[in-house]
């Protein structure tokens, strides 16, 4: 944790209670699953939120996560390394007979906190565990080699320490009448947007 302005628990608290998931080991469990998270941040006075991979360290309940040594982000949070980070994932759609009725299910995690640039053996690591998350069915010193620190100096590693969090889900009976999955037909790719 962080000597950071920590948000008040009525700020962290979603405002649909009922909804709330004050389980941190469900929230654990968000963090370790999502495939991408949402970085909140203020470039020159103006919101600015950046898709993001990461890897959630529950040993040192921080988020980790790299980029660029120059650009937006890295100016953002050289000024302000004051954070929100979400991750989310989308359920089932519920019709209703009202447009106003309509629904989603839904699970999210919300994380607020402060970003510092880490080097050495916790950049390592961090790495190590990034590359570990997304690519598990490959194995280090056999697959691939070990990042050089040649390649480690061209990226910058942050390490997002987690001061508060709140998790917020909303789920249907199974039978829900009508419920169905989001799928936009023919679209099943990036390359299908260009």
């Amino acid at each position: 944790m962080t000597d950071s302005p920590i948000p008040s628990p009525a700020f962290v608290t979603p405002r649909r209670t009922e909804r709330a998931v004050p389980d941190d080991d469900w929230m654990k469990a968000m963090l370790h699953s999502a495939p991408f998270g949402s970085l909140g941040m203020v470039h020159a006075g103006l919101p600015y939120v950046k898709p993001t991979l990461f890897v959630y360290d529950e040993t040192r309940q921080a988020v980790y996560f790299h980029g660029a040594p120059e650009g937006r982000t890295h100016s953002a949070l050289a000024a302000n390394p004051q954070v929100c980070f979400t991750v989310s994932q989308l359920g089932r759609l519920l019709p209703a007979n009202a447009a106003a009725k309509m629904s989603i299910e839904y699970s999210s995690v919300m994380v607020f906190g402060s970003v510092s640039v880490i080097e050495g053996e916790e950049a390592s690591t961090a790495l190590q565990l990034l590359t570990e998350k997304y690519f598990p069915q490959l194995k280090a010193g056999q697959d691939y080699r070990l990042t050089s620190p040649e390649e480690a100096a061209v990226t910058t590693v942050y390490r997002l320490s987690i001061d508060s969090w709140s998790g917020k889900a909303h789920h249907a009976a199974p039978d829900f009448p009508g419920a169905f999955y989001y799928e936009r037909p023919g679209l099943h790719d990036w390359r299908d947007f260009a």
